[in-house]
C-alpha cells in the first residue's frame, strides 16, 4: 500500500499516549512490532497494554504503560541518547526517538535558559514518556507515509503543577515546540497538548489541514484515547489514513499566478528579464504574450506561475528585473500529470502517464542540439522516444 497521507485531527488533545494509540488503532500490526521494541529495551517490569475504550460514545483506543521497577530512566538528552543507542532497536526507530528527545530537550533549554546537554527532563522523563515516544519512533519509522496533516490544536487552559511549580497552560515548553501551529481556543480548560505530544508533532512537521481535491481512497481510520473525561466531547486523537489511487493525474497544491505588462523594454531587456525570473526559486513557469497597450503601443504581456510561499520574492524581483509598476496576483489550482524521467541510449527522456492508461516520451530537446539537421533531429528524437515507451 502507498499511503498519500495520515489526517490528524485532535478534538480532545493531543498526548503521546493518544497519537500511540490512534496510529495502533489504524495499523494493529505495528503494535506487535512496538513491542518488540518494548523487549529491547530490557526494563524489568516495564509494560504496556492497548485496550478498547468508550469516550462520549464513540470507540477508541487507550494505550497504557505500566511500570513496576525500580530502575531509573535517563534524565537528560546525553543520557537518553546512550541508553538508546546501546540496545537492538532498529536504527530509524532509535533515530526517529532521540530526535524527538532532542526537539523536547532544545525546548526545555530554550525556555529555562539552559544549554541543551544539561537541561533535565522532569515530567518526560518517566518510562511512561519513554514508551510513549519509542511508539511514536517505530509507527512513523514503518508506516512511510510522505505527508502528515493536522488541523487546528486545541489551547486549553489554566495552570499545572510541575517540578518549577505552577506554570501556565499550554506549558512553555509546549508552546515552544509548536510555534507555527495554529491553535483554536474552544473554551474547555486543562492542559490538552502535552509536551510529548508536542514533541513528535514538531518531529512530524505535518502540514495543516485544508481542502483538497487529491485523488486518494480512505483506507483506514484509528481512534486514540486519553484518561481525562471531558464533560462535553470525546477525549480522541484520530487519524485518516489514505491510500494513493492508480490516477494519471495529480492534484497539486494551489499556486500563484502572476502577471503584469511592460511597454518601455527593448527586446533584449525582456528576454534577459524573463531569464532572470524563471531562474528565481519557487518559479514554476514564465511565458510572454505580445500585445497592444495603451495607445497603441506594442507591448509584452509576462505571465509567471509560482508557489505560494515564495509570492513576496518574486513579487519583489519583478519590479526588479522590469519596469512595470504592478503587479496582478491570483490563486490557481494545477492538475498535473504523472511523469517520470529516464535515459535511453545515454539520452534523457521524460514520460507522463494519461489518461485511459496512455503513455507519452519526450526527449529533452537540449540533447538533440548536436545533431545537425531538422530532419536528423526528429529522426533521433522519434527513435530514442519509441525506445522509451517499447521500456
Amino acid at each position: 500500500m502507498t499511503l498519500a497521507r495520515i489526517d490528524c485531527h485532535a478534538l480532545g488533545g493531543v498526548a503521546g499516549d493518544m497519537f500511540a494509540a490512534a496510529l495502533f488503532d489504524a495499523f494493529p500490526d505495528l503494535y506487535g512490532e512496538f513491542l518488540s521494541d518494548l523487549t529491547r529495551l530490557d526494563i524489568s517490569g516495564l509494560k504496556t497494554t492497548l485496550v478498547k475504550q468508550m469516550s462520549h460514545g464513540l470507540a477508541a483506543k487507550r494505550f497504557d504503560v505500566v511500570q513496576h521497577t525500580e530502575v531509573k530512566p535517563p534524565r537528560t538528552l546525553p543520557a537518553v541518547i546512550a541508553f538508546l543507542e546501546q540496545k537492538a532497536l532498529d536504527s530509524q526507530v532509535a533515530m526517529n526517538a532521540i530526535e524527538i528527545y532532542r526537539l523536547l530537550a532544545a525546548a526545555e533549554a530554550a525556555v529555562h535558559g539552559k544549554s541543551i546537554d544539561v537541561v533535565h527532563f522532569h515530567e518526560v522523563s518517566d518510562w511512561d514518556s519513554m514508551a510513549d515516544i519509542i511508539a511514536a519512533a517505530g509507527i512513523i519509522a514503518r508506516v512511510k507515509c510522505p505527508q502528515w496533516r493536522i488541523g487546528a490544536l486545541p489551547l486549553g487552559g489554566g495552570t499545572i503543577v510541575t517540578a518549577h511549580g505552577d506554570i501556565p497552560i499550554p506549558a512553555p515548553a509546549t508552546l515552544e515546540l509548536l510555534k507555527s501551529f495554529q491553535w483554536i481556543d474552544d473554551g474547555q480548560p486543562g492542559e490538552r497538548v502535552t509536551p510529548t505530544g508536542a514533541a513528535i508533532l514538531a518531529w512530524l512537521k505535518p502540514d495543516q489541514l485544508q481542502s483538497s481535491a487529491a485523488v486518494a481512497t480512505l483506507a483506514g481510520t484509528g481512534v486514540g484515547c486519553g484518561t481525562r473525561a471531558l464533560p462535553d466531547r470525546a477525549n480522541i486523537f484520530r487519524v485518516c489514513v489514505f491510500e494513493q489511487n492508480a490516477s494519471a493525474t495529480v492534484q497539486q497544491p494551489d499556486i500563484i499566478r502572476l502577471a503584469f505588462e511592460v511597454d518601455d523594454m527593448t527586446g533584449e531587456e525582456t528576454a534577459l528579464a524573463v531569464d532572470m525570473l524563471r531562474s528565481r526559486p519557487g518559479v514554476h513557469d514564465v511565458s510572454t504574450v505580445a500585445m497592444q497597450g495603451k495607445k497603441g503601443r506594442p507591448s509584452t504581456g509576462v505571465r509567471l506561475l509560482i508557489a505560494t510561499d515564495n509570492h513576496d520574492e518574486v513579487v519583489d524581483q519583478c519590479f526588479l528585473q522590469t519596469t512595470t509598476l504592478g503587479v496582478r496576483s491570483e490563486p490557481v489550482s494545477r492538475t498535473i500529470l504523472r511523469r517520470q524521467s529516464t535515459t535511453v541510449d545515454g539520452y534523457e527522456v521524460k514520460s507522463a502517464s494519461r489518461p485511459q492508461q496512455s503513455i507519452t516520451a519526450k526527449i529533452e530537446s537540449d540533447a538533440l542540439a548536436l545533431t545537425d539537421t531538422l530532419q536528423k533531429r526528429r529522426a533521433l528524437a522519434s527513435s530514442i522516444e519509441r525506445k522509451a515507451l517499447d521500456d
